[in-house]
């Protein structure tokens, strides 16, 4: 609870700072463009405000508790609630069930409603089944994981290839299934 309080009073701090940087230069201070000569091969340097080992933490109204963490966040500049996030772990404590576990190389995670994007080498663990893909959007408010691109379901019976694994959080009912019609899903049984 203190360290929300501290990150929002981190982010309320670095917004004021960034609104009167914004103020000042727009209007304070001059630039004679006369001066300035940018080549069309010169980039402009990208600056960004980069948060180290971040830590996230909510409940939702049934007692289910979504835990985030990354190496790195950057906040994005156009909504401060928007965070790119680098090396992401999740761990979601499903009140009466098992933990879901989710890690992947990216993810963009939202401060206001707690949803999160994971990409890149996303990989869900939950009881003997690990869901392999290239994308995943988990929203806490929809209730929902939709699990796509180059998925693979595997346990210690089988191996599943879909298209997209789509799981109701609170119901836990699941749709699998592929974007033709025409192509099936394919399941391999190890045994």
């Amino acid at each position: 609870m203190i360290k929300k309080r501290l990150v929002k009073t981190f982010f309320l701090i670095l917004s004021i700072l960034t609104i009167f940087f914004i103020i000042y230069s727009k209007f304070f201070k001059k630039v004679e463009t006369s001066k300035i000569d940018l080549k069309p091969s010169e980039e402009l340097e990208y600056k960004s405000n980069i948060i180290k080992d971040i830590n996230y933490t909510t409940k939702d109204v049934d007692g289910n508790e979504y835990i985030i963490k990354a190496d790195e966040a950057e906040i994005d500049y156009s909504n401060s609630n928007i965070l790119f996030l680098t090396n992401v772990r999740a761990r979601i404590k499903i009140k009466n069930s098992e933990n879901i576990v989710i890690t992947s190389n990216f993810g963009k995670y939202n401060t206001e409603n707690f949803d999160t994007i994971f990409s890149k080498n996303v990989i869900i663990k939950y009881l003997e089944n690990k869901i392999s893909s290239e994308y995943l959007d988990f929203s806490l408010e929809r209730s929902s994981m939709i699990i796509s691109r180059e998925v693979i379901l595997s346990n210690f019976e089988n191996i599943l290839k879909a298209d997209v694994i789509e799981i109701d959080i609170k119901t836990k009912d699941t749709k699998i299934f592929m974007y033709e019609n025409q192509e099936k899903v394919n399941i391999q049984s190890i045994n």
